[in-house]
């Protein structure tokens, strides 16, 4: 089975690629930018990445990020993680980013923006990856402040496809953001959002009828109302499952515990995805490998994730055809 999970061809839809920041590599431009971490070493911030909940790992990682000041920075680690995808036979990512965890900062958009995107398009030339960038609303800000946030990627469109809401769950309901929304659809930009992970189910329900999301991030609290579960099977409405953060995350006890397997039984278009791999000890991969061991997934369910994440992507579908085809000699 891992020999199968490492050779297919496959998308990674839910990243963080402030959330690929390994320790070595954190520590590399703390020195280069003369940054102090409050760790005194690899081991003892890699010790740190043990969470009871998701705002203790939100915390440290906004405290890691902030090593990241330079657009070669940003080039750079991003590069560092397109080798990791080429290596797992990832043949496409969406990717997200958090503007607003540097600008805040004093680190300006353009400097963000641009050394992520430059090293995309070199994993496109060199690595054969195709990808896509994903701008995030942290929604533990304000609503006025995400619609300035806005402003900025509108400069920056050939750059953005999509807009998403990620960071603090609890207590910041997608309907905080409707306007912003609204306004970043009326731009054309795709529209996905995290819900559902630690919030309640209701949050999946406003992501749905209120942001009007073409992708559900995580969304495991749909497990609890049978009504949504039709409406997800019905309207093929991905989710971006991460089994290894809600575990890392204590969303799930154990990965026995994780749904998308009852979920795909359902015929709902679930998908696997690492989230932050570096925090979380687990890359796609990984991920694919531990979930399938712990609910006794087989060929055909890994075959169908595969596919699953593909098709949820927002590739053209001139190309979208190419990679299926590719993917039905697995089949």
């Amino acid at each position: 089975m891992k020999d199968y999970i490492e050779k297919i061809p496959k998308a990674e839809l839910h990243i963080h690629i402030e959330g690929t920041l390994e320790p070595e590599l954190a520590f590399h431009f703390a020195k280069r930018n003369n940054v102090k971490l409050r760790y005194n070493s690899v081991e003892e911030l890699r010790s740190a990445y043990n969470f009871k909940n998701l705002q203790e790992f939100l915390d440290l990682y906004h405290e890691v990020s902030k090593v990241l000041v330079k657009e070669e920075d940003f080039y750079d680690f991003t590069w560092a993680y397109l080798e990791k995808l080429h290596e797992q036979n990832v043949r496409h990512v969406e990717l997200f980013y958090d503007s607003q965890s540097h600008t805040d900062r004093g680190v300006s958009f353009e400097t963000v923006t641009n050394g992520i995107y430059k090293a995309l398009q070199d994993g496109k030339e060199k690595l054969g990856i195709s990808s896509y960038l994903i701008l995030c609303f942290l929604r533990h800000l304000s609503e006025e402040e995400a619609i300035k946030t806005l402003d900025k990627a509108i400069e920056h469109k050939e750059k953005i496809l999509g807009i998403g809401l990620a960071s603090s769950e609890l207590g910041h309901p997608p309907s905080k953001f409707e306007r912003a929304f609204d306004k970043a659809r009326e731009e054309g930009f795709r529209i996905v959002a995290h819900a559902g992970e630690e919030g309640p189910l209701e949050y999946i329900w406003e992501a749905i009828n209120l942001l009007k999301v073409e992708r559900i991030d995580h969304g495991n609290r749909a497990m609890e109302d049978p009504e949504l579960l039709v409406h997800l099977a019905k309207s093929k409405t991905p989710l971006t499952l991460c089994p290894v953060s809600n575990l890392e995350l204590c969303v799930i006890e154990k990965l026995e515990d994780h749904p998308v397997k009852k979920m795909l039984d359902m015929g709902i278009m679930a998908t696997i995805h690492s989230d932050d791999p570096a925090y979380f000890k687990g890359s796609l991969n990984d991920n694919y490998v531990r979930t399938a061991e712990a609910l006794e997934l087989d060929e055909k369910d890994i075959y169908k994730l595969a596919k699953n994440s593909l098709e949820a992507s927002f590739l053209p579908e001139g190309e979208k055809r190419n990679l299926l085809d590719e993917l039905k000699s697995f089949e």
